[in-house]
């Protein structure tokens, strides 16, 4: 009788990184919550079950598990912390560190910059957004951004100067009883890169996290009120130009 093939059963072995998330996972946390302790995107997380990624993040991922374990650190920035410390760049074979694969900070000559993200990035902090950000502030340019939010997350009605003033451009309401609001722009000057991207490091490099505390500090935005949009453009200012 011809001998039948044995077919392969199960899926492909876990790696290590897929198995410390895993734990995490068991420990009430998302694969989302472990993209922002890492400081990546939630998509690398679930690449560690996909194409055997994240080698590279198992020193810090057994870290943060053991200050879960046994150090009672439940916080994400807490744990962000630790991780940061726990995190190395790959090396090339001549030994040199290997550049981060992602998308180019597309800022123009003249300073011109746009970056977008929606409600997957807003989740785990706009990460892409911070880039943008730090080079703008090299820079010296001016930046200004736009959210969208439900209305009722705002604390002025549609259209008033006192939340976004000398901003022309109208106010986008949506059928899903969200709006658009701009904060910044080259007529009134703007906000000045640097202190924006200095705000982004304090928040431990959570971009929304970032707009959210300026909305709420200069009174736009109840404190509880969710982002579900955010665009962030540069320019350089007429002076330095």
């Amino acid at each position: 009788m011809p001998r039948r093939r044995r077919r392969a059963t199960g899926r492909t072995a876990v790696n290590e990184a897929a198995r410390l998330a895993d734990r995490l996972q068991a420990a009430g946390y998302t694969k989302r919550d472990i993209a922002r302790i890492i400081d990546r995107d939630p998509s690398l997380v679930s690449q560690f079950y996909t194409k055997n990624k994240g080698a590279a993040f198992v020193p810090a991922l057994r870290e943060v598990l053991t200050a879960v374990e046994a150090g009672g650190i439940t916080d994400l920035p807490g744990l962000r912390a630790i991780a940061t410390r726990h995190i190395t760049r790959r090396t090339t074979a001549s030994g040199a560190r290997a550049r981060v694969r992602g998308k180019a900070v597309l800022i123009t000559p003249t300073g011109t910059g746009t970056g977008r993200v929606g409600a997957q990035a807003i989740a785990s902090g706009s990460a892409r957004l911070r880039p943008l950000i730090a080079e703008a502030a090299r820079r010296g340019l001016r930046l200004a951004f736009t959210v969208r939010l439900a209305r009722t997350g705002y604390l002025h009605p549609s259209g008033s100067r006192t939340d976004s003033p000398g901003i022309r451009r109208d106010v986008i309401q949506r059928a899903d009883h969200t709006e658009e609001r701009s904060y910044g722009s080259a007529r009134t000057g703007g906000l000045d890169a640097a202190n924006f991207a200095r705000r982004v490091d304090t928040a431990g490099g959570d971009v929304t996290a970032a707009v959210q505390q300026w909305l709420t500090e200069t009174g736009r935005i109840q404190p509880d009120a969710r982002i579900l949009h955010l665009e962030v453009r540069t320019w350089q200012p007429p002076a330095s130009r």
